[in-house]
């Protein structure tokens, strides 16, 4: 009769156990964006267990459809910030113009130093002025931007930037985004179109 109920107990134990190892991965894995644009695609994985938050507004943004027909429309290289003493090199997106309006409120800011994230070649991270203002401007790093982490000195309030993921398909594309004719200090001339922004099924 004991045994029959040790066997019970650890069974039922062993359902929880195996339930929660099973649910976790599901609910943990990281989302896949493709962010189609007219020089072709790029793959982004979403890091929704190391970054929640910020994660989580950016596919707010994607589910809602407001990055589809934006456009990335800046471009950061080492011969076009000549007023930066700390220079970097990321290309920037945006949502479409006529969404604009329609934003949700800004996020506080996942500092590098809790998420563990940083801002390595193909980083993608959000867009800010003030700490805790970033909305739905975010942009990808083209070669390890250190400068953009936590204490770093690219933004003088030393707080860094929100990394959220990285590319995992298209860094060609990215570069072709950011040698794209600027002929207006960093803004591209024309803006390169992002035609769907969606999570990969």
């Amino acid at each position: 009769m004991r045994l029959t109920r040790w066997m019970i107990t650890s069974l039922a134990v062993a359902a929880v156990v195996g339930g929660a190892l099973v649910a976790d991965p599901t609910a943990q894995s990281a989302v896949r964006v493709v962010v189609r644009t007219e020089l072709g695609d790029i793959v982004l994985e979403v890091d929704a267990k190391r970054a929640p938050n910020t994660a989580a507004n950016f596919l707010r943004y994607v589910d809602a459809g407001h990055y589809d027909g934006g456009t990335f429309h800046r471009t950061v290289k080492m011969d076009n910030q000549p007023d930066s003493p700390v220079k970097i090199e990321v290309i920037q997106a945006g949502v479409n113009a006529d969404r604009a309006k329609d934003g949700f409120p800004a996020i506080p800011i996942e500092r590098t130093s809790v998420t563990g994230l940083r801002h390595t070649n193909g980083a993608v991270s959000m867009a800010r002025g003030q700490p805790d203002s970033a909305t739905s401007g975010w942009f990808i790093c083209i070669n390890d931007q250190p400068s953009l982490d936590f204490g770093g000195a690219r933004n003088p309030d030393g707080q860094g930037f929100a990394a959220f993921g990285r590319v995992v398909q298209g860094m060609d594309v990215v570069r072709k985004i950011q040698q794209a004719p600027n002929t207006d200090a960093q803004r591209l001339t024309p803006p390169i179109k992002i035609l769907k922004a969606a999570r990969v099924p």
